[in-house]
C-alpha cells in the first residue's frame, strides 16, 4: 500500500469517527452556554498572544519545535478548567465544532487552491499589482478572503519574485485576506454567521460598501505609491519587462468545480460535521486528481497548513473564558453607541478570532434592546424590517432597554464592518493572516515580525483610514 493512500484512508477513518463523535454528542452541544468566570482565567490566552509574538523573534527554532507543546499546555488548562471545575464539558465541545469547522474550510481551501497554477511572467509593474490585489478584494466576496487569498498569493509571488519585498505581503493580508471580504456572507465567516442569525445575504452590502470602498480605495492607494517607489529602485530591464503585455496560463484548472463544491457545503447545516465531511473529501478528490507537476510548481507542502492548525487549536481554547467574560459583562462596559461597538469589535477581532467575537457583539447590541439574537423577529426589528409594535414585546422590549429607532441597525453594521476591517490588524485577527505569511516564509520572502507588522504597517496605514470611516459614517 502506498504512503498516499494509506494517507487517505486516515482521512477516511477520522472523517467518518468525527461524524460519528459529534453527532452523538449533539445533544450536549445544544446544552453549551457560557461559564461566568474572573478575569483571571484569561491569562493563558494573553500568554499564548505573547508566545506567538514574541518567541519567533527571540527564537525562532525552538518555537518551530515546541509550539505545539506550549499550545497544548495551555489550551489543555482551560479546557481542563472547563470541564473539572465548572463542570462546562458543552461549552469545550462546542469550541472543539468550531475549531474542526475553521480547520475544514481553512485546510480544504488550502489544498484545493494549492491545485491551480497560475504561470506569470514574475515582473509586475505597480499598477498591476494593484489590479491583482484590487481584483482579490472583489473575488474574496464570491469564494472567500481564504479561498481567494490561496488561490492567489503564489502567482502574486512569484509576479513579484524580482523585487517581493515583505510589504508585498502586508498588503496582500490586508486587502485579499480581510477587508474584501466585507460584503457577503461568503466573504467572511462573522457576516455568515450573522446571515445564519437573520441578516438577508445582500444586507451588508448595501449597508457597508461606501465604507468598503473608501477603506478599499485608501490601501490600495497607499499599496501604489509604496510600489511605485520600490520599483523605481529595480534595474532598468526589469522595469521594461514588466510593461509588457502578461501572459497568463494554467493547470489544475479542475480544481475549480472542487472549489465550488467546498462554498457550496458551507450553507449545509443538517446533520452535524456532514458540511466538513463533503469539504474534506473535495480537499481529498482535489490533491488525488493533481498531478505531483502541479504541486511542484506551486511548491506546496502541508507545512503553513500544520502551523494554522496547531496556533488556532492554542487560540480557539484558550480565548473561551476571554469570550465568556465579554458576554456576561457587555452590558456593564458602557457601549450604547455603533461608533463604539465598531472600535471594541474591532480591537477584540484583531486577537481573537473575529467570528465568536461578532456573535458576543451582536448578542451585546440584542441586550441593550431588551432583544435575544436567536429571536428572528427581533432581529428584523433591529435591522428596521418590523416595527416595535411588530415584535410582541413591549416598547422598548424590555424594562430599561434601550428604544429601537431608525437607525438601530447601525448597531449590525458597525459589528460587520468592525468585525472583518480589524482582523487585518494582526497576524492572528483572521484565520488566512497567517497561513499567508507562513507561506511567504517558506518561499524566502523575510515578512515583518508580529509587532513589526502592526507598528510599522497596521496602525500608521490601517488606523487612519478605520478612524474616517468612524468619523463619517458613525460619529
Amino acid at each position: 500500500m502506498t504512503e498516499l493512500r494509506r494517507k487517505q484512508i486516515a482521512v477516511v477513518v477520522g472523517l467518518v469517527a468525527a461524524f460519528a463523535f459529534f453527532n452523538f454528542f449533539e445533544h450536549v452541544l445544544e446544552a453549551a452556554a457560557a461559564s461566568a468566570v474572573p478575569l483571571w482565567l484569561t491569562a493563558p490566552f494573553v500568554l499564548f498572544l505573547v508566545a506567538i509574538a514574541v518567541t519567533p523573534f527571540v527564537d525562532r527554532a525552538w518555537w518551530e519545535r515546541n509550539s505545539f507543546t506550549v499550545a497544548a499546555s495551555l489550551g489543555g488548562s482551560v479546557a481542563a478548567y472547563y470541564v473539572i471545575v465548572l463542570g462546562n464539558f458543552p461549552r469545550v465541545l462546542l469550541t472543539a465544532y468550531d475549531y474542526v469547522s475553521f480547520l475544514s474550510l481553512i485546510g480544504s481551501l488550502f489544498v484545493v487552491a494549492g491545485g491551480i497554477h497560475f504561470n506569470l511572467r514574475g515582473k509586475a509593474a505597480p499598477w498591476e499589482n494593484v489590479l491583482l490585489l484590487g481584483g482579490g478584494a472583489l473575488l474574496a466576496n464570491v469564494i472567500g478572503t481564504t479561498g481567494a487569498s490561496m488561490l492567489l498569493l503564489r502567482p502574486y509571488l512569484r509576479s513579484n519574485k524580482y523585487r517581493v519585498r515583505g510589504f508585498h505581503v502586508v498588503f496582500f493580508i490586508f486587502l485579499v485576506s480581510n477587508i474584501g471580504g466585507a460584503l457577503t456572507p461568503i466573504g467572511d465567516p462573522p457576516l455568515f454567521l450573522g446571515y445564519l442569525k437573520g441578516v438577508p445575504f445582500f444586507w451588508v452590502a448595501g449597508k457597508a460598501w461606501y465604507a468598503w470602498l473608501l477603506v478599499l480605495g485608501i490601501v490600495l492607494l497607499v499599496f501604489y505609491l509604496m510600489d511605485s517607489h520600490s520599483f523605481g529602485q529595480v534595474p532598468k530591464d526589469v522595469q521594461e519587462q514588466a510593461t509588457k503585455p502578461e501572459v497568463v496560463k494554467f493547470s489544475g484548472l479542475h480544481n475549480v468545480w472542487f472549489l465550488v463544491i467546498i462554498l457550496g457545503a458551507v450553507f449545509v447545516q443538517r446533520p452535524l460535521i456532514l458540511r466538513e465531511v463533503i469539504m474534506w473529501c473535495a480537499a481529498l478528490a482535489s490533491y488525488s486528481t493533481t498531478r505531483a507537476e502541479v504541486h511542484g510548481k506551486n511548491d506546496f507542502s502541508f507545512s503553513a497548513l500544520k502551523e494554522v492548525a496547531i496556533l488556532f487549536a492554542g487560540i480557539f481554547l484558550t480565548m473561551i473564558p476571554a469570550l465568556d467574560w465579554l458576554e456576561m459583562n457587555a452590558g456593564s462596559l458602557g457601549m450604547t453607541s455603533p461608533g463604539q461597538f465598531f472600535w471594541c469589535s474591532g480591537a477584540l477581532s484583531s486577537v481573537l478570532d473575529n467570528a465568536p467575537t461578532y456573535l458576543s457583539f451582536l448578542s451585546a447590541a440584542m441586550g441593550l434592546h431588551g432583544g435575544s439574537v436567536d429571536n428572528a423577529i427581533h432581529m428584523q426589528a433591529l435591522l428596521g424590517f418590523v416595527q416595535n409594535s411588530s415584535v410582541g414585546l413591549p416598547n422598548p422590549l424590555m424594562p430599561g432597554a434601550m428604544a429601537l429607532g431608525a437607525d438601530s441597525w447601525k448597531f449590525v453594521q458597525a459589528i460587520s464592518l468592525g468585525s472583518v476591517f480589524f482582523g487585518a490588524m494582526t497576524y492572528i485577527g483572521n484565520g488566512p493572516n497567517f497561513m499567508v505569511k507562513s507561506i511567504a516564509e517558506q518561499s524566502g520572502i523575510k515578512c515583518p515580525s508580529f509587532f513589526g507588522y502592526i507598528g510599522k504597517y497596521s496602525i500608521p496605514i490601517l488606523i487612519p483610514a478605520f478612524v474616517l470611516v468612524w468619523w463619517l459614517v458613525f460619529s
